[in-house]
């Protein structure tokens, strides 16, 4: 009788597709039960009925979450050393697009089940205001499939060991060793099955990722990195992944998972897991079987004649230009209806180049920002293709991340992600519904100034934006400053010359040099971003023709009370000085070395954001903004013609940018 129960248990163990085994902190899936599996989920993760763990589907902008449901102790209670432990899991991702991988997952060890992380580049397990914390506790090795600049990312197919942030301690392209040593590459976003195994060592200290698309475990790790967990982990911790999507999508798959403290994971059998499922299938139409009548038969065919002439007649012409440019392609029907029509309702703003709609994706619910370019503007098909080619590529927090497009005969549409707050320019010129305090304030000149480094030296090309002022910059739901519209960037390589090109920007924000030189460069950048360290400092606008004479021009006014000993005199009065003075001082001193007529006196943006960061020291002497190395000045009497308007010329020719003006015309001589 004992044989035959013990006969029956086995049968009953091998016909089950899922055993778990939780004792002594171990566990082991093989596949994945809507029921009774001790996995929680949330965000997008779902099971699926065949027995796969699906964490994102290819909708933009969703966060998938899946964790064992129990804690694991992870510490040694008599030392607070953490103890080894191993784990191997099989993956696989299918993305959206052909090559084109958005965002990736992580394995992850961390003190909760539901990270409060937001989509794209931070996986569902990070956020912009907890990135890189030190109290973060969070263990995760990253499967990536972007690149991400801002992170320092290795390429857009990495696997790397991630410390409380995601700019990877350590990274490696994905590859496998085969039996000879030979390295194999892997594609992450392949759509085909990779198993993973991840072991730490507490007695070496020692972290092993190893891949391979194969049933057995390779001899050598891809990666391979010395750290000791234990001031990372905490007593106790849970076990899972996170997976996120952007503005392009993949579904991320986990089809089995091992999990053992103090000993080795088991290798899975890829061939006795669940099996992916298959490409959507694409409805098409059934074709017309024999007719009752020739009469049918003749309307029938004009019916489709006259569908399909519809169809061509409004379908959107795809050029050769619209192939390479990146980001998602809307459909001109979704961006209507998600406006509702683009109704009066629904809009947030009107400006020379067109309307901004409020929307809601239909598929996502996602809130989105709809640019639509009207066909006076002066934003034409070239500004709306640099637009589109430009920010689709880049990653910053403090850039106005552009979700998508769409062309449609003379419309040009631009899709960005909704900034809740509007323009800085409200909260700071006229009346404003909200007086922005100035810690608030600071942080957005820090952000932007982030945001410009980033396009001036970290990025793969050097990014000129040509039209920074307060409208541009876009504040989120929790008043962080998001420089926008491209519509006028320039592209050119590190370590080359600007071309020259037509002058083009805002009056008071305008470099002097540029309509000498037609060459925009991240100095001219630099002198627009002093004229907003101004504004955002005074509460008032570069050139402001109602002013008194002596205030008419902002950064003159700054210089007068500067060297009057009276420079808390330009600070908003809104403010009621409530304010660090050394903050404000050391903002308004950047004000006016930025707003220097010459360009080679100008701090670049890197020196900007040490001064601003505290890691540097101001200089003690400023000097006046009209002032400028003798025999090199870069300054004509056209430039201050442009730079500033003509009434200006009777009330400030004392002033320091008059000095321009008078240097230049002498040099002339």
């Amino acid at each position: 009788m004992a044989e035959i129960l013990r006969f029956l248990w086995v049968f009953v163990f091998l016909s089950n597709p899922v055993f778990v085994f939780s004792q002594f902190d171990q566990f082991f899936f093989s596949g994945f039960s809507a029921v009774g599996n001790n996995i929680s989920l949330n965000g997008s993760a779902e099971i699926e009925k065949t027995g796969i763990l699906q964490l994102t589907n290819d909708t933009r902008r969703l966060i998938g979450h899946a964790f064992y449901q129990s804690p694991i102790q992870f510490k040694n209670s008599t030392d607070g050393k953490v103890f080894s432990f191993s784990t191997s899991f099989a993956f696989a991702i299918v993305p959206e697009y052909p090559r084109l991988g958005g965002h990736g997952f992580v394995f992850t060890i961390s003190p909760t089940k539901d990270p409060k992380g937001f989509p794209s580049p931070y996986l569902g397990i990070f956020n912009p205001n907890n990135v890189g914390n030190s109290t973060n506790h969070i263990f995760a090795i990253e499967f990536d499939t972007v690149q991400d600049f801002e992170f320092g990312d290795i390429d857009d197919n990495h696997v790397g060991i991630d410390i409380n942030g995601l700019k990877s301690n350590a990274s490696a392209s994905a590859a496998y060793f085969n039996d000879d040593s030979t390295k194999q590459p892997l594609n992450l976003k392949s759509g085909k099955t990779i198993q993973v195994w991840v072991d730490y060592d507490s007695v070496r200290n020692l972290l092993n990722v190893t891949l391979s698309p194969f049933s057995l475990k390779p001899k050598r790790p891809i990666l391979s990195f010395p750290s000791d967990l234990s001031p990372i982990l905490k007593n106790s911790m849970y076990v899972g992944f996170s997976s996120s999507t952007g503005l392009l999508a993949s579904s991320h798959y986990i089809l089995g998972w091992d999990f053992k403290m103090n000993g080795i994971a088991r290798n899975l059998d890829l061939s006795s897991l669940p099996s992916l499922p298959g490409p959507k299938k694409k409805h098409t139409a059934l074709t017309i079987g024999v007719s009752v009548s020739s009469v049918l038969l003749i309307i029938i065919a004009i019916s489709f004649s006259l569908c399909l002439f519809i169809k061509i007649k409004n379908a959107d012409v795809i050029e050769d230009w619209e192939l390479n440019i990146g980001p998602h392609r809307f459909s001109y029907e979704e961006l209507k209806i998600s406006t509702k029509g683009f109704r009066e309702k629904e809009l947030l703003g009107i400006g020379g180049f067109g309307r901004v709609y409020k929307g809601t994706l239909p598929n996502s619910k996602t809130l989105v920002a709809v640019k639509r370019v009207s066909h006076e503007s002066r934003q034409g098909l070239r500004e709306f293709v640099s637009e589109i080619a430009t920010i689709g590529r880049l990653r910053h927090r403090n850039l106005v991340q552009l979700q998508g497009w769409c062309r449609r005969r003379g419309d040009l549409l631009l899709v960005y992600d909704f900034m809740p707050n509007g323009s800085l320019d409200k909260f700071i010129f006229d009346e404003p519904k909200l007086i922005l305090s100035w810690q608030q304030r600071f942080k957005i000149i820090k952000g932007v100034a982030a945001a410009l480094l980033y396009l001036h030296e970290q990025w793969e090309q050097i990014v000129v934006h040509r039209d920074i002022k307060a409208s541009n910059i876009l504040l989120d739901a929790e008043l962080n400053g998001r420089l926008g519209d491209f519509g006028l960037a320039k592209l050119y390589e590190h370590g080359s010359n600007p071309n020259t090109t037509r002058v083009v920007g805002t009056l008071g924000y305008l470099a002097p040099e540029l309509t000498r030189t037609g060459k925009a460069t991240p100095s001219s950048d630099v002198f627009a971003f002093g004229a907003l360290l101004l504004e955002v400092t005074c509460g008032r606008r570069p050139i402001e023709p109602k002013a008194l004479p002596e205030e008419l021009i902002l950064v003159d006014w700054v210089w007068d009370r500067w060297t009057d000993g009276m420079i808390f005199d330009v600070v908003d009065p809104r403010l009621k000085r409530e304010f660090d003075e050394r903050e404000v001082l050391m903002v308004l001193k950047l004000g006016l070395m930025c707003s220097n007529c010459a360009s080679t006196a100008r701090p670049s943006m890197r020196q900007v954001v040490r001064y601003l960061e505290g890691e540097v020291r101001m200089p003690e002497v400023v000097n006046a903004p009209g002032e400028y190395e003798t025999g090199k000045s870069e300054i004509g009497f056209d430039d201050f013609v442009h730079s500033y308007p003509p009434s200006s010329f009777e009330v400030v020719s004392a002033s320091a940018s008059s000095q321009c003006l008078l240097s230049s015309r002498d040099d002339d001589r």
